[in-house]
């Protein structure tokens, strides 16, 4: 447990600049039990938190650099730096602290995965095998004892969750699903690209990395666990011109009839059992509007008898449920906490 005199979790996060980090600051500042030591930035080291970010809610203090910000006690790291890019951080810190990691560094479990996804050669295989995925509705258990904890990435968030439920008829199911995400633009981050200014991308609506994005590895290796045998994902990504958040849709294959009644209460049972697991009203379908600035995930399913499928749709907001929300619930586990402090936020409204 926390190791300060008020009983909170002192926090580092290690490159907060970054969308998916100012919402982290943002989600620790009002947590009632944690307490933030540092925030890092390389480019903006030195510099006042609220200067940089004028709705930042950590006052005066500034960004310190990254080896400032490792070097800083703490009881937890959070590491939001890009794929390929944490690893060398999470290793150091996990020698005397907790550590969640919100890049891709420790998501894969095979250490020879990363050469082919993410084009670099893992120099800790054993840090690798030792992480935890930290899906809360999956690895609850396994969370709460972790020393590291790879928090997953927001696409395989919203496609897992909705697909979670669908355990329960694996052995009348395909294995080989297809999955149709649209993202709001910050799922890009922040580095200025052409595609992504507002003169180019209002109005516009594309599909991109359609033969290979990297976090298809993710969710077959995920899914693969959830249906007990290979699972193979079809995934098509598209960019929406909307600031935030995740629209899914799988299509799974019946191999053997699934009536509604049967969907509707497998979900109902599993959303039961999961605060942040939500499931739409009967023949009402997900919406991001529903979950913006919220970490949750809605779903609902429904039998398509024409074409003999499953359709789910599922809604997050990437930068919570996606990112940040979900790192603070892996936190809360982590430190014996109830899972939903500091995450009560309703849907912003427009």
């Amino acid at each position: 447990m926390a190791k300060t005199a008020d009983g909170k979790i002192r926090c580092v996060a290690l490159g907060a600049s970054g969308y998916a980090g100012m919402e982290l600051a943002r989600l620790l500042s009002a947590h009632p039990r944690a307490r933030l030591a540092a925030l890092s930035s390389d480019t903006y080291a030195g510099t006042r938190v609220r200067d940089a970010f004028p709705a930042a809610p950590a006052g005066d203090a500034a960004f310190v650099s990254h080896d400032k910000g490792a070097a800083t006690p703490a009881d937890l790291y959070f590491v939001a730096f890009p794929h390929g890019k944490a690893h060398p951080f999470v290793h150091k810190l996990a020698k005397k602290a907790r550590v969640i990691d919100i890049s891709a560094d420790f998501r894969l479990r095979d250490p020879a995965a990363y050469e082919k996804w993410y084009h670099f050669k893992h120099p800790y295989p054993a840090l690798v095998k030792s992480a935890v995925y930290g899906l809360p509705e999956v690895y609850k258990s396994a969370i709460r004892k972790a020393r590291v904890v790879a928090n997953p990435g927001c696409y395989p968030t919203s496609v897992l969750l909705g697909l979670l439920p669908l355990k329960a008829f694996a052995n009348r199911l395909s294995r080989d699903i297809i999955v149709d995400a649209k993202s709001g633009y910050s799922g890009a981050g922040r580095s200025a690209k052409i595609n992504l200014l507002l003169s180019e991308g209002y109005g516009d609506f594309t599909a991109y990395k359609v033969v290979r994005h990297n976090h298809i590895s993710e969710m077959q290796q995920e899914a693969s666990g959830l249906f007990g045998g290979e699972v193979r994902i079809a995934f098509t990504p598209h960019l929406i011109p909307a600031p935030r958040g995740i629209l899914s849709t799988m299509y799974v294959r019946m191999l053997e009839p699934v009536s509604a009644d049967e969907l509707r209460a497998a979900y109902e049972k599993e959303c039961a059992r999961r605060p942040f697991l939500q499931l739409a009203d009967p023949d009402k379908v997900p919406a991001i509007k529903q979950v913006n600035g919220t970490n949750l995930c809605l779903v609902n399913a429904f039998v398509d008898e024409d074409n003999g499928l499953i359709k789910v749709v599922s809604a997050i907001d990437n930068l919570i449920k996606g990112a940040a929300g979900q790192a603070v619930q892996n936190m809360n586990i982590m430190f014996g906490l109830k899972e939903t402090a500091g995450l009560a936020a309703t849907p912003i409204v427009p």
